[in-house]
């Protein structure tokens, strides 16, 4: 009943998001600054919403690019935060866990073309309250990231997108691939192989992928399919993704 519940939270939160994104006081700012000449500093805004039977995960981000622009070469900044609901216990759905997590990240961006490789290091934290039957608990805890993108175009009608991190959190390790051909114009859509390990815990994901849609000014990406974890047998997944240049 109360995973139930901090699942339409989180849905609640997802809609006031995106009715940010499109309300008329972030329209007009943004033609303000239009009128002003362009500045060397550029930004991007992204998000996720990652959903499974046992754990949702939001989460929003800002990259900020130093001089020259995101088209070019140069120094990136991350700031990053993420909320997720998930099952105290894996193994039974008994309590329920609150996650909160953020990173801030510095690092150097090498771009050919539309082609880009990335390498971030940086702060890492996570906060949590277990609740159960019997007590709640809240711990919080501290560590350090580093972070790996890549995002290739090695002919005019495929991709290539792959990620990795490795956090002293837990001992945390997460890579993802995928690569695409193009449907129509930026629309790409290909398989997706993922992986995590933190700890004794495992987790592999195996879908498919539709990235590049664009919708309302903003680019999607939507993907789905099952993961296996060392806990649970095979059960569906899905993630919606998006970034929006300012």
């Amino acid at each position: 009943m109360a995973y139930g519940w901090a699942m339409a939270g989180t849905a609640r939160v997802v809609a006031v998001c995106a009715a940010m994104l499109a309300s008329p006081a972030m329209a007009e700012e943004e033609d303000e600054i239009e009128e002003l000449p362009r500045s060397p500093l550029s930004a991007v805004i992204f998000g996720s919403l990652d959903a499974g039977p046992t754990k949702t995960l939001l989460s929003v981000g800002w990259k900020r690019s130093w001089g020259g622009g995101p088209a070019r070469s140069g120094f990136r900044t991350i700031v990053k935060s993420g909320s997720s609901v998930e099952q105290a216990d894996r193994l039974s759905s008994r309590g329920i866990a609150y996650k909160s997590e953020k990173q801030v990240l510095l690092g150097y961006e090498w771009r050919v073309g539309d082609s880009f490789v990335s390498l971030y290091a940086g702060s890492d934290f996570e906060s949590e309250i277990r609740q159960t039957a019997r007590a709640i608990q809240w711990t919080t805890r501290y560590g350090t990231r580093l972070q790996a993108d890549l995002w290739a175009t090695p002919t005019t009608d495929t991709m290539l997108q792959a990620g990795a991190y490795v956090s002293s959190l837990n001992g945390r390790i997460w890579g993802r691939l995928a690569p695409g051909w193009r449907l129509a114009r930026d629309v790409h859509a290909g398989p997706e192989i993922e992986g995590y390990r933190e700890r004794d815990y495992r987790k592999v994901r195996l879908g498919l992928h539709l990235t590049g849609l664009r919708l309302l000014g903003v680019n999607w990406r939507v993907s789905g399919g099952w993961q296996r974890t060392s806990d649970r047998p095979s059960e569906p997944y899905a993630t919606v993704g998006l970034h929006w240049q300012r």
